[in-house]
């Protein structure tokens, strides 16, 4: 797994990543400042990755959806030819809440709003002692995976709290506070108290959530994702459909930006095959095997790839008909009862002993993960070694640093069991918090014994919001149909930033 991001020093870091069943392990890191970023450029750098783990340990190469980096992987494809390269998931989910925010004015405008909300909140010591007193200690802030999700998780939470913020603002305090009595406090009292918004909110959610429900399945430790991101993918269209009543005119503008990221992106034979050899979706009444022929194409596109032993690929298809029919070991009671209990590479583990070929190829492909997210799980490791200008330590001292911390934070998560980081080891995005304090590390702190104490893992994810919001089960108020909701969409403008005649356009025919 790779993924890129820059320093406090403006320099372009590469972060390098191994994952396996047994967990992710960091590699190593490049400072790719002085390295052309042309696709040429990029896939010497990953096959060197892949030269230096041995390519007969790897299957895939994921990595973000960037042009050069989808280049580079369609380059390392062809010289490798055992291998995938494939876009990650949590990247492209995040490229379509963008293009929600940047092409479905409803979203833009109450993004934009509940923006409004937090900055001025967060900006004020005072209104957020008070904010605190209502919600019962809670924050309306929650930093994300990503950054487009940050706002609809921060939206969520808006949603979640509105109870308690309209509480607030119609109080005595708020009224006689310094704040209720300024213009700018009376705007973003406005906007709370405005019903409009809270209907466009929902209108926001009902499309954002069920994706923000994928985003938690690629970012989770718990299970490698692989075998779940097709159907949970279509899953999640369904649940948009089914949150916006059925009316198509409603979310065909939102299906219509997933498809165009799904299918062009990640939309790959990698995740055919992989439903195809779940045992959780496999022996189900709606399994899709013949689904227009893809999930069978992608099968076997896989195999022709990974196995290019023609004899010993047709033992994996005479082996497949006796996972098809749940014949031998596949038909144990013990089977079938752990088929949705244990991760599905596991279950191969357990159950798969009288079909070896089918059984090693299918636990190569349920093991893998879908997200390079994980890469970016050390950047506070980075931000210590990196925040003093008058710390000059050169690359491979800083590699060895980071190596050693990270992987050590990994080791102990790996003996605890548990899986997720907290908030401080997730970068929070301060277009939502109006002052932010910058925490300086001074160097001897890097060096001493009591780093691994910032890092307390736990959880189920790598984001704990989405383990702490109920994104599957939101409720939303007063179920409008159609034309109800595209009324409420024109009647909320973006007033409070001085334009009177912006219109919330919503989801156009």
């Amino acid at each position: 797994m790779s993924d890129g991001w820059t320093d406090r020093k403006r320099r372009s870091i590469c972060n390098f990543l191994v994952n396996s069943p047994r967990g992710t392990v960091f590699l190593y890191s490049l400072d790719t400042s002085d390295i052309s970023k042309t696709a040429d450029k990029v896939f010497k750098m990953l096959d060197d990755v892949v030269e230096f783990v041995g390519e007969e340990n790897v299957v895939q190469v994921v990595t973000d959806n960037a042009a050069n980096f989808k280049a580079a992987g369609e380059l390392l494809m062809q010289k490798r030819e055992k291998l995938y390269w494939t876009p990650c998931a949590a990247h492209c989910i995040d490229l379509i809440f963008e293009d929600f925010e940047k092409n479905l004015k409803v979203h833009e405008l109450t993004i934009k709003k509940g923006r409004k909300i937090t900055t001025y909140i967060y900006g004020r010591s005072m209104l957020i002692s008070l904010l605190k007193k209502f919600t019962k200690g809670r924050d309306l802030i929650r930093p994300g995976v990503t950054r487009f999700a940050t706002a609809y998780l921060t939206l969520a939470c808006l949603h979640e709290l509105k109870a308690s913020l309209l509480t607030m603002f119609s109080s005595e305090e708020w009224k006689t506070s310094k704040f209720g009595t300024s213009q700018e406090g009376r705007k973003v009292a406005h906007v709370v108290l405005d019903s409009r918004f809270w209907k466009n909110v929902s209108i926001c959610l009902k499309a954002a959530a069920p994706l923000m429900v994928v985003l938690r399945l690629v970012d989770s430790d718990v299970k490698p994702a692989m075998g779940f991101i097709y159907e949970e993918m279509d899953c999640a269209k369904e649940k948009i459909r089914s949150n916006f009543n059925n009316i198509k005119k409603s979310y065909e503008e939102v299906w219509r930006i997933i498809d165009a990221r799904w299918d062009n992106q990640l939309h790959r034979p990698l995740h055919a095959a992989a439903y195809f050899l779940n045992p959780h979706f496999h022996y189900e009444p709606n399994f899709r095997s013949d689904d227009g022929g893809e999930v069978k194409e992608g099968l076997y596109f896989c195999m022709r790839r990974m196995i290019p032993d023609m004899a010993e690929r047709r033992k994996i298809n005479l082996q497949i008909v006796e996972f098809h029919n749940a014949r031998g070991l596949f038909g144990m009671e013990d089977a079938k009862e752990c088929r949705k209990e244990l991760n599905p590479g596991e279950w191969w583990d357990m159950f798969g002993d009288g079909t070896p070929e089918l059984k090693r190829f299918a636990i190569r492909i349920l093991s893998l993960t879908c997200s390079s997210s994980g890469c970016e799980r050390n950047w506070s490791s980075f931000e210590m070694v990196h925040t003093k200008r008058r710390n000059r330590l050169h690359q491979k001292k800083m590699n060895d640093l980071v190596y050693v911390m990270y992987n050590s934070k990994l080791k102990s998560r790996q003996i605890r069991k548990t899986i997720a980081l907290p908030f401080d080891d997730i970068e929070s995005d301060d277009e939502w918090i109006a002052e932010e304090t910058d925490d300086v590390v001074e160097i001897d702190q890097v060096e001493g014994e009591n780093d691994s104490e910032n890092v307390h893992l736990d959880g189920a994810t790598t984001d704990p919001i989405l383990d702490a919001l109920d994104l599957d089960n939101i409720t939303f108020e007063n179920n409008e149909d159609a034309q109800a909701q595209h009324s409420s969409e024109e009647e909320l403008d973006d007033d409070d930033d001085g334009d009177d005649d912006a219109i919330i356009r919503g989801l156009e025919d």
